[in-house]
This record gives structure tokens, C-alpha cells and sequence, in this order.
């Protein structure tokens, strides 16, 4: 799908001059994505006062000529405005993302509309509750100028500006994550990226890698339905993939499953389209941007799964196994409340791409369950964070706690904030500084766990039953045609070797007629 990146550029080409054209003939300037620079323009007067400056605020004193010797003379080292231009244009691009490179964001209120109280003492999930959110939508592993219906799982993140600190919600447009096992979680991203010695896109890799990991089952199912490529952000849905604990006022613990589900109507790109639209690689994002521009705010509902302690002992699968789900006959969904986007940003830069997500953001009444890629998550995410934006990320505005923060954790890189002013920089101290004598609110909930400490990969779980139950009860004869569509047009970029190993060790489990279909189209 990404072997035709000539005919779709000189098809954006000509989308580009035909959007520009109609844009000409409007005299009414709207907001839309489009015309943002001349929105910008009607509703900012020309100020000829305003005189253009460098970082530290000197004025240029020409914005178009070097200090030069003579018209034709060399440029002299002391063009100081110069040199700090050119040594910006250097600089002014920051590490990629290594998943989620690309992606759009926005920002609104989360508002609690049920009480869910007896599973949480959170304060911003109680009863009433609004919270400052903002959101990023991505591809998960297509490069920064990728198409936005690149087939490819999506990213569903929001940050919750909460008066108990930072809150971070990431997950997926999937209910399920590929692997349970963290030491293989990267090599997955490194499958998808460019051939190491050709530099092109090479599905051998990534489905010979999802071959030999019979977990993926349930992950390929969801991957080629129509769930996987949605017409816009804004009827995606988002699950949290990981299992997390809530705990509440009273030390109750049980186990859940975080789930959003959009207002909007549901529609899905068919593989066909979704080709059709590379020639807009960049239509998700404009379609998010311009619904909110035009007031046509999107909206999901929140809800969570619950199980109890005791329920997870007894569940028939490992509860804590990030590829399987929680059926909903079971578990149902149970509402919280709804997130309302209703603000684009001002500064794409500023507001999403220096925003930072990780699991291990959370609040009182939030924790982490047993689930080992989680734990490997809440370790990789923020460190990423610390490569891509440095030692103090968490100062940057779209990421910054919505209220003044008084921590030990002192200077380093690029720290531009109170720095602790001259309060005692350690603890413990008898100077008066911050009391770490936690309240027993905010102390954590207490489990037992025990066994014995070894490597033990899971690769021979349960790996079929849900996929089986899924293409079964919940997949109708529309679909499973569009599904083995997909698989067909995804399996035909791999060796007959490759896929003849998808086909025997993880369609023949499912079922029996959807492989010898497949297999049957890739004449085998």
C-alpha cells in the first residue's frame, strides 16, 4: 500500500491546486484548515507596529540581507542575527515519536455524568466531577509523513488535568495489544519500520513475526475489521487496552477495563477507499480540525469493565494478558461520563507534539494491576519522554500539573520553573521542608503476590478461544468478507513462506473455512 508514493503525490499536487482554487472564489473566509492563515488574517488587523525580533528581543534590522561586504562581497561573522537564524533552522525539529509519529490533538472538559464511586475514590471520577482534558489521535507506527489511512492500529491518548495531579489515559482504536510479553513488545515496532538493508516498507517481517507468536491471533482479527481503519478520529473508539486497578475511599480494590465510545457515527474506510484517500494523507487530522472549528464538537462516552478479586481468580483466561478482552456479557460496560472536544490548538508544535503521555500517570484510586506489559509501559513511556523532550518535559505547558508542584526532584536540563525557590532540596530535612509523611489516602493499595521468580513466556496460552468466539458470534457475513479482503490484500506483500505460516499456525485455529478461503485466494 505504500508503493505508490509518486502517482499519490502528484495526485496531492493536484488536490492542493483544486482546493486552492475553489478557496479563491469563496469572499467569505471560514475557519477550516485550509484557510487557517487567512482567518488568521481577517481577525488579526495588519499592525505594521509590531516589529519582528529575535529570541532575546532585538529587532531585525533586515529579515531579507546579510551583513555583507558589498553587494557582492562575503558575509561577515558578525551578523549575529544571522547566525542565530541559521543556527535555529538547525534545531528546529525534535526527536520523532517512535510509535504514534504522527497525529492530531485538541482539547475540552471530561464531565462525570454516572457515580462510580463504590469502585474509585479518584475525585475527578466522582459524582459531578469537570475536568480539563486534552487528546491525541495517531497512527502507531507509520512515520511522520505517513498517510492518516495508512493501514495501522491507532493511538487514543488523553491527558486529564486533574486537582489530584496529572491523569494519562493511553490505549488504542483496538481492544487488544499484540503481544502480553514486554521483551518482544519493541520488536513488533521494529517489524513495521522500513527493510534494513532496502529501506522500503516489507511485510515480511511483521507477519512472519506475528506467525510465530500464536498470541496475535486475536490482534489479526481486529486488525483486517472494519474496527481498524475508521473514516475519521471522530467515531474511532478507544480502549485501554492494559487491565488497571481502581480502588476506593474505603480500601476496596477491584480490577477494570477502560473503554470510550464516540458519539458520532461509526464508519469505517473499506481497504479500496482507504487506498483512494492516500491521495489525502493528511485527512484525519483536517477532519478533526474542522469539526471543531465549525462548533461541530466531538464527543465519547466513558465506561468502565469491572471484575472483582475474586471473579479474576476464576476467570478462564489470564485477566491480566493485554491480548485477550473481557466479554461484555459478562463484564458490561458500565457509564462514567463524556468527553467533549471543544478547542483546537493555537500551536500544533507547542500543544501536541511536545504533549507526553504515560500509563504511569495516575491519581489516588487509580493503580496498576499484574499486568506485566503495563508495568513495562509505565517504565518505557516516560522514558521516552526524557529522550525526546528532556530532563523536564513535565514543565512544558500542555504537560504541566494544573497546579504548582512541590517536589525534591530539582534543576536539570531546560528547567524552567520555581525550581523549588530556596526551599531544602532533600529529604529527610528539619528545615521545613515538604512533609513526605504521606496521609493514608494517598498511600497505595496493599496486595499479596508470591511465586517463584523466573522467565516464563506464556506463547502456549489460550490463544484461540476469543478469536474462535469473536469470528463466530460477533463477525457477520459482510464483514468476514471485507476482513478476509483485507487479510488477502496484507498476506499477498509477504513470501508464499510467510504466508502459508499465517495461514497454518493462526488462521487454521480460528477457523478452518476462513483459512482455506484465504489460503485459497493467495493460491497457495
Amino acid at each position: 500500500m505504500e508503493y505508490f508514493r509518486l502517482g499519490v503525490l502528484l495526485a496531492s499536487f493536484q488536490f492542493i491546486i483544486a482546493a486552492g482554487q475553489a478557496a479563491g472564489t469563496n469572499s467569505v473566509v471560514d475557519n477550516s484548515a485550509k484557510n487557517q492563515l487567512e482567518f488568521y488574517a481577517a481577525t488579526h488587523p495588519n499592525d505594521t507596529t509590531i516589529l519582528a525580533q529575535n529570541s532575546f528581543g532585538a529587532v531585525f534590522p533586515s529579515l531579507t540581507a546579510s551583513l555583507t561586504v558589498g553587494p557582492r562581497g562575503p558575509v561577515l561573522l558578525q551578523d549575529s542575527f544571522l547566525i542565530e537564524k541559521l543556527q535555529q533552522g538547525v534545531r528546529d525539529k525534535i526527536v520523532e515519536r517512535n510509535v504514534h509519529a504522527k497525529g492530531a490533538g485538541a482539547f475540552g472538559y471530561f464531565q462525570v455524568t454516572h457515580d462510580i464511586s463504590k469502585y474509585t475514590k479518584a475525585a475527578f471520577l466522582q459524582p459531578g466531577k469537570r475536568t480539563k482534558v486534552a487528546a491525541r489521535f495517531s497512527g502507531a507506527t507509520g512515520e511522520a509523513g505517513s498517510a492518516d489511512t495508512r493501514f495501522d492500529p491507532r493511538g487514543f491518548a488523553v491527558k486529564f488535568y486533574t486537582e489530584e495531579g496529572i491523569y494519562d489515559f493511553t490505549g488504542n482504536n483496538l481492544p487488544v495489544f499484540m503481544v502480553r510479553e514486554p521483551m518482544i513488545a519493541h520488536d513488533i515496532t521494529k517489524a513495521r519500520r522500513r527493510n534494513p538493508q532496502t529501506h522500503l516498507p516489507d511485510l515480511n517481517a511483521a507477519l512472519d513475526l506475528i506467525s510465530e507468536r500464536p498470541e496475535m491471533a486475536m490482534f489479526l482479527i481486529f486488525f483486517t475489521s472494519d474496527m481498524a481503519n475508521p473514516k475519521s478520529y471522530r467515531c474511532m473508539k478507544g480502549y485501554g487496552i492494559n487491565t488497571y486497578k481502581m480502588v476506593n475511599a474505603k480500601g476496596k480494590a477491584v480490577y477494570v477495563k477502560l473503554h470510550w465510545t464516540p458519539n458520532q457515527k461509526q464508519e469505517y474506510f473499506t481497504l479500496e477507499e482507504a487506498i483512494k484517500m492516500y491521495t489525502q494523507p493528511d485527512i484525519l487530522i483536517e477532519d478533526l480540525y474542522d469539526s471543531i472549528a465549525k462548533k461541530n464538537f466531538p464527543s465519547w462516552n466513558f465506561s468502565i469493565q469491572v471484575m472483582t478479586y475474586e471473579q479474576a481468580a476464576k476467570h478462564p483466561q489470564n485477566p491480566f494478558d493485554a491480548t485477550k478482552f473481557w466479554k461484555t456479557e459478562e463484564y458490561p460496560l458500565i457509564p462514567v461520563g463524556k468527553m467533549v472536544l471543544n478547542k483546537n490548538p493555537v500551536n500544533y508544535f507547542v500543544q501536541v507534539e511536545q504533549i507526553a503521555f504515560s500509563p504511569s500517570n495516575m491519581v489516588p484510586g487509580i493503580e496498576a494491576s499484574p499486568d506485566r506489559l503495563l508495568h513495562a509501559r509505565m517504565f518505557a513511556y516516560p522514558d521516552s519522554q526524557l529522550y525526546r523532550l528532556g530532563t523536564n518535559y513535565a514543565q512544558i505547558p500542555v504537560n504541566r500539573c494544573p497546579f504548582v508542584t512541590h517536589t525534591y526532584l530539582r534543576d536539570g536540563s531546560m528547567n524552567v520553573g520555581d525550581n523549588g525557590d530556596n526551599s531544602p532540596n532533600y529529604y529527610p530535612n528539619t528545615f521545613h521542608g515538604y512533609n513526605g509523611n504521606t496521609k493514608p489516602y494517598y498511600r497505595q493499595h496493599v496486595d499479596r503476590i508470591s511465586g517463584d521468580v523466573d522467565r516464563v513466556d506464556l506463547g502456549d496460552d489460550d490463544n484461540f478461544s476469543l478469536p474462535k468466539y469473536q469470528w463466530e458470534k460477533h463477525i457477520g457475513p459482510e464483514e468476514r468478507q471485507r476482513m478476509i479482503k483485507n487479510a488477502v490484500a496484507l498476506l499477498s506483500l509477504a513470501s508464499k513462506r510467510v504466508q502459508q505460516k499465517v495461514i497454518t499456525n493462526i488462521l487454521l485455529p480460528i477457523n478452518e473455512d476462513l483459512a482455506n478461503t484465504i489460503k485459497a485466494a493467495l493460491k497457495l
